[in-house]
């Protein structure tokens, strides 16, 4: 009776999320509401009102150093490309002409939905990535249904997804370095492309973009260089930057040498792009130069908990979206709309910022009444290492309904690293599979397939597309239940 009434802040969750009335961050509101009574009456640990207070803070500290680089991640990306504020009509900072050949359409078609929407997605999250994606394809006459599942695949790299938020918060639930869980992270999202990448051939051959087996290749063979490169970044710029870094690079080189534009186009482009080519090089130079990141992580840092992210603001690369948002709306003469792009920006993250806190503060209430530790012991006494194949399954049927790796992470990190333990096994591969397995999976979420029905002019094609996506759906489940097999043995 006990493990039900420990798990029932987690089904609250789902059961207002899967209601389709309730939104993510009422469900995570209400799923805080039933876990303090819960842990308080029911908790195997001691659980009064200054364990309350002290988890309520640990959680409200989390959510404190994530909401920056949602924030600041929308502020930059407003002021970067002007007209990207929600409502207003703007373009991308890159080349839109169409091609005139089949297979110059067919590379567009994969430098969106790989290169730029990934980046798009790294920069600000919130579905910017799959509007990257749309706008560089919507002239090639894609039918919605096809358009909607290549905005899709804007998400393939969602733990890179908002400057690598999710998994810095991640990172903070599992007690690790976030350049560890960054780096781990890339293993099982990697295999995941066995996955997206033939949806990927299969929909472009069904949306009139054939291409030879040699242009296949091709493409895994510049996704398996990104995926390795991307890898490496975040070991050691960490999640904030890495994707960044490697794939700005990556689309500078594949559109020079697929457009091969001339000296005024590419001087224009250039002068487009400046924002993000500054910015990217000072994040990765504050991590790459030992002495500058020293000195930029240490000075004023905040530390209330030894145990949690520090928040230093000279460091935090949500400090540095906000002043590189400030600077370029100087430079751009546009200094009148700082205030607007802000309170824009704050209207569209407030839901996301929202959702983190409390997802935070419930995960801490049900660690500190030791709810979560007692759920991993008891199913690791009834399945054993089946436990652990068991919970990558929940947090990603979690990642669909909530739209987001968060409230898996907080429901279910702790029992899945407590079961890792008792088992044995290697903690930070535990840790990534149940990170990736919550966050990728949200790329299927009905809320995803609204953001791009709406972009993609789809509506009522939802279930069409869904019915597509079923297999592959499958496929993602089976083998995120591979790799839990797989770290048992």
């Amino acid at each position: 009776m006990n493990y039900l009434l420990w798990l029932f802040p987690a089904l609250t969750v789902a059961a207002a999320v899967a209601s389709g009335r309730i939104s993510t961050t009422l469900a995570a509101f209400l799923g805080l509401v039933v876990a303090i009574p819960v842990a308080a009456l029911t908790g195997p640990g001691l659980f009064g009102g200054e364990q309350l207070m002290v988890a309520l803070t640990r959680g409200f500290w989390i959510g404190l150093t994530i909401a920056p680089y949602i924030l600041g991640g929308l502020f930059f990306w407003q002021i970067a490309v002007p007209g990207a504020r929600p409502g207003a009509q703007g373009t991308l900072p890159v080349e839109t002409k169409a091609p005139s050949s089949a297979l110059a359409q067919r590379r567009l078609l994969f430098f969106a939905c790989f290169l730029i929407g990934p980046f798009a997605e790294s920069a600000t999250g919130f579905g910017v990535g799959m509007l990257g994606t749309i706008a560089l394809i919507r002239h090639l006459n894609i039918s919605p249904r096809h358009l909607m599942v290549f905005a899709l695949m804007s998400q393939t790299l969602i733990p890179w997804g908002g400057m690598g938020s999710g998994t810095m918060l991640a990172a903070a639930y599992a007690r690790m370095p976030a350049n560890e869980m960054g780096f781990y992270s890339a293993l099982p999202t990697g295999l995941l492309m066995l996955i997206w990448l033939p949806l990927f051939w299969r929909t472009a051959k069904l949306a009139g973009f054939k291409a030879s087996r040699r242009e296949s290749v091709r493409e895994a063979i510049w996704i398996s260089v990104g995926l390795s490169l991307l890898a490496i970044a975040t070991l050691y710029l960490g999640p904030e930057a890495a994707l960044l870094a490697t794939y700005g690079p990556l689309i500078v080189i594949y559109y020079l040498f697929e457009r091969r534009p001339d000296l005024k186009h590419t001087l224009a482009t250039s002068r487009k792009i400046l924002p993000f080519i500054l910015l990217i090089s000072s994040l990765a130079l504050s991590r790459l130069a030992p002495e500058a990141q020293h000195t930029l992580s240490t000075v004023a840092a905040v530390t209330p908990f030894s145990d949690l992210p520090a928040w230093p603001p000279l460091y935090h690369a949500g400090s540095w979206l906000v002043a590189g948002g400030v600077l370029t709306a100087l430079w751009q003469r546009r200094a009148a709309s700082l205030a607007r792009e802000g309170v824009a920006a704050w209207n569209t993250g407030k839901p996301a910022v929202l959702a983190v806190f409390l997802f935070a503060m419930m995960a801490e209430v049900l660690s500190a009444a030791g709810i979560s530790q007692a759920i991993a012991n008891g199913m690791f006494a009834k399945l054993e290492q089946g436990a652990l194949v068991l919970t990558p399954l929940l947090s990603g049927a979690f990642g669909i309904l909530t739209n987001s790796g968060n409230a898996p992470n907080s429901l279910f990190m702790s029992s899945q690293l407590a079961l890792g333990i008792q088992a044995g096994l290697g903690i930070p591969a535990v840790a990534a599979l149940q990170h990736v397995s919550g966050t990728a999976m949200s790329s299927f979420s009905p809320v995803r397939m609204s953001i791009a029905a709406t972009l993609t002019h789809g509506h009522g094609q939802e279930r069409t597309v869904y019915a597509a996506l079923l297999p592959y759906i499958g496929m993602c489940f089976a083998l995120l239940a591979m790799m839990a097999c797989a770290i048992m043995l």
